[in-house]
């Protein structure tokens, strides 16, 4: 606080809270959110970056029901250590009001900043703080509050400040017009902002050092009414304390020595900062704290000196800057090293700290160049305005581009990394944000250096296998994230990842395990639910896939998630054949990421199974607007359209998405089916072959190989066709119709050995099949093994009396017998 007359001539100050402005006031308080607004304006569009992860996946957030869990079950948010419930419940009511679009979060906290400017310039003209207005205005646009006001999660420090300063400002009001509904509110926006971050705890202290500013004496009646406020601070702090360490033990083993000269560096860092705002970081170098250390002694020497300074020229220079130096040191106490905390891992100081401790600093140093100034000639005088003018276009400048590092992950860390390269942790997120960008080699560098770092350290193993995943270098993948593993088994992510390497290789039996073993260690975990509900798919296991990708729905993810989720929730519904609800959930695909056609896509399919093909043409042709240099979307068009037996159609969309790319396999083989039905054989037969030779191992396969080998049998290529059967029995053993036709074939060129292996083995797929007993008979016939034949054929009448063909082999037997 600056330097001021003593208590009886400081001049009458305004209400705390007027029920008016005047039109001056007005003036001023506009011309302070325009510079909020303005030097802030490149945090409008910055996204979620960091622990503002809890933001976007933290469940109870997102759910209706989740308000209850915030303020009675805190344990529930997984990623939070502390009790602050009324930050997350202003994150749960902008979730109702606008999802997880950034721009409504970084709105709020811009227009929360802008209220803490205007409540700090009427407090400290409360205080006859000269140039109150100026030293609000270098609290609105100073870029050591960036961190504070353009990263979402900390809306915790401009709520607290918010309910801190209206606390005060309503105490002022309160001594000097006393009342029991002032004090009652000033003790509730005190309890408030303690419930938003701890951090205000020093409060009650800070109204003592006003006190004793303001009559240079603290008396009985004041320690008695501000006796509640210092039990209300303890017992939060000490409930958010103690659920803070029941969740994150910490024992950093600081020594009390060590903790005082943490304490005096970092008290002059911010000053420094302060004073000269450059190369600000998000994650400062941390500090080697020695007790042999002489610098370290000389930050805390010069603490001492400065204290002893202002308190034996308090007379001289009035109590202001005393007062100032106390609210200084004892807001920013709490987070000077004295009590273990996490962030003290990454670094000993932080800008955020001092967003309330600061304007201790700003009063003091503006009201003294204000009262200096006073005693300037006129001309000289006459040109601070433009000084003032100046220094604030310096600082907006400053923190419009301090602002700009929120844009987005990668910038973020970029930026940690480029001002700390050892920053803790920095090169980990980096990888997970290249990841997450589509930029996997980069990712890989990132993630090798996280590794390099902290070789110990199961996540960043986990990154690695992660971003080699997404280069599909899968076995290296699988190596590292065994690594992350061993490290750490109950590691969730390197659990995930592994599961979605096992799913990226087809093996969905061992993804649907691996999931589960996730979701053992997390059961509210979406993504999880998400990939068990896609390889529960593939397994075609489609009412536990149905109960997973609701599950994951439900516990919420981003829109472009939950997009896919809606779309594979629809392809398992119509697959169970529950169509209008599948249909519900497809529609819901489309509208939460319009760019995407396979929903459209899968709609049309629908729509022609219900025989609504005018509904489904209107999907079909919005699909291709789409994506019509697609040629996933141009194959599933032409699916639709040969399901519709609009085959000349499809031939055109087929050969659409062959034109984008002649190598699409799937292309080449619906092609070829459409080519068949319409009996254009020798077409048919070079399109399948041509989607065999460029993918062999295609998941359709076997049915392609049994498609050729029908056309080439009606080409009159027998052993062309024999060659392809035998291929899809080779595929899968069991393929009733391949063998039933490859036994035919043999049948006819009379190799009824071979004949007779098949049948028998048909038979033991399908024991009851008239025709087959029958088509065995005939085989055994011609082998002239006239008892078994008749057995067989009299097998195949038992279970079918109709069948003709059976009666005449059995007439053929009797004739041949009678022969002989």
């Amino acid at each position: 606080m600056p330097a001021s007359d003593t208590p009886t001539r400081t001049p009458a100050a305004p209400a705390a809270f007027p029920l008016h402005f005047s039109r001056r006031e007005a003036l001023a308080s506009v011309a302070l959110g325009l510079m909020v607004v303005v030097s802030y304006l490149p945090a409008l569009w910055g996204g979620f970056v960091w622990d503002d992860l809890i933001v976007v996946e933290e469940p109870v957030i997102h759910r209706a029901s989740g308000l209850w869990n915030i303020w009675f079950s805190p344990s529930d948010i997984k990623k939070e250590g502390h009790y602050w419930p009324v930050v997350y419940t202003s994150f749960w009511l902008e979730h109702k009001l606008w999802g997880l679009a950034p721009l409504g979060y970084h709105l709020v906290n811009v227009l929360l900043h802008l209220v803490n400017s205007v409540l700090v310039w009427r407090l400290l003209l409360r205080l006859a703080v000269p140039g109150a207005w100026v030293a609000a205005a270098v609290f609105a646009v100073h870029p050591l509050h960036v961190e504070s006001v353009a990263w979402v999660i900390e809306r915790k420090d401009l709520l607290s400040a918010l309910f801190y300063l209206t606390a005060a400002l309503t105490w002022i009001r309160f001594v000097e017009t006393p009342g029991w509904g002032r004090y009652v509110l000033s003790l509730a926006l005190f309890a408030a902002g303690m419930l938003s971050k701890s951090v205000v705890v020093t409060l009650p202290a800070a109204l003592l050092i006003w006190h004793v500013w303001k009559r240079e004496r603290v008396t009985s009646t004041d320690l008695l009414r501000l006796a509640p406020f210092f039990a209300v601070g303890l017992g939060i702090a000490l409930g958010d304390l103690s659920f803070y360490t029941s969740r994150e033990p910490l024992s950093l083993g600081y020594s009390l020595v060590e903790r005082m000269l943490i304490a005096a560096r970092a008290l002059w860092f911010y000053v420094g900062k302060l004073l000269w705002p450059a190369d600000l970081a998000v994650i400062y170098p941390l500090w080697d704290i020695r007790a042999d250390d002489p610098l370290a002694w000389a930050y805390l020497l010069g603490a001492i000196v400065l204290a002893a300074f202002l308190w034996f020229g308090r007379r001289r220079f009035g109590p202001g800057p005393l007062a100032g130096a106390l609210f200084y040191a004892v807001t920013l106490s709490p987070v000077l090293g004295f009590v273990d905390y996490g962030y003290m891992q990454f670094a000993f100081v932080a800008d955020r700290f001092q967003y309330l401790a600061g304007i201790a600093v700003m009063a003091v140093l503006v009201g003294g160049a204000a009262e200096a100034a006073s005693r300037l000639p006129d001309a000289v005088r006459k040109s601070a305005p433009y000084f003032v003018a100046a220094v604030l276009v310096v600082l907006g400048a400053l923190t419009w581009r301090q602002t700009g590092i929120y844009r987005d992950g990668i910038t973020f860390f970029s930026h940690i990394i480029a001002h700390n390269p050892d920053a803790r942790d920095a090169h980990l997120n980096l990888a997970n944000e290249l990841i997450e960008a589509d930029r996997p080699d980069e990712a890989v560098a990132a993630a090798r250096t996280a590794v390099e770092q902290r070789p110990d350290m199961a996540a960043g193993y986990s990154n690695l296998g992660n971003a080699l995943m997404h280069l599909d270098r899968l076995d290296e993948a699988q190596e590292s994230l065994r690594r992350a593993l061993e490290l750490d088994p109950r590691n969730r992510d390197a659990r995930q990842n592994m599961a979605e390497t096992f799913r990226k290789q087809k093996r969905h039996e061992a993804a649907v395990e691996a999931y589960h073993r996730v979701l053992e260690l997390d059961r509210g975990y979406a993504l999880a639910h998400a990939g068990l509900g896609d390889a529960l798919l593939s397994l075609e296991r489609y009412e536990e896939a149905v109960e997973s990708l609701t599950e994951a729905i439900s516990l919420g993810t981003d829109p472009e998630v939950t997009a896919v989720l809606h779309f594979l929730l629809g392809k398992a519904l119509k697959r169970l054949g529950r169509l209008e609800a599948a249909a519900e959930h497809l529609h819901r695909a489309v509208e939460l990421d319009q760019s995407e056609a396979q929903p459209l896509v899968t709609l049309a399919n629908l729509r022609i199974a219900q025989g609504r093909t005018e509904e489904a043409d209107e999907y079909l042709n919005r699909a291709r607007d789409l994506n019509s240099q697609d040629p996933a979307v141009l194959q599933n068009a032409a699916e639709a359209l040969r399901k519709q037996g609009r085959y000349a159609e499809s031939i055109e969309a087929y050969r659409a998405a062959l034109d984008v790319d002649p190598q699409y396999a799937l292309a080449h083989a619906g092609l070829g089916d459409t080519l068949f039905r319409m009996k254009r054989y020798e077409e048919a037969a070079a399109s399948l072959t041509r989607a065999l030779t460029i993918e062999p191992d295609l998941r359709m396969a076997g049915s392609l190989h049994l498609l050729a080998g029908r056309v080439l049998q009606e080409l009159a290529r027998p052993g062309e066709a024999a060659n392809h059967y035998e291929r899809a029995l080779e595929i899968d053993p069991r393929n009733a119709e391949a063998m039933d036709r490859f036994a035919m074939l043999r049948f006819g060129q009379k190799r009824y050995r071979e004949a007779l292996r098949l049948y028998r083995t048909l038979l033991e797929i399908r024991p009851d099949s008239a025709q087959n007993h029958a088509n065995l008979g005939a085989t055994l016939f011609y082998l002239d093994r006239l008892d078994d034949a008749r057995q067989s054929l009299e097998r195949a009448l038992a279970l079918d009396p109709t069948l003709e063909m059976a009666r005449i082999g059995l007439e053929k037997i009797r004739k041949r017998r009678k022969l002989r």
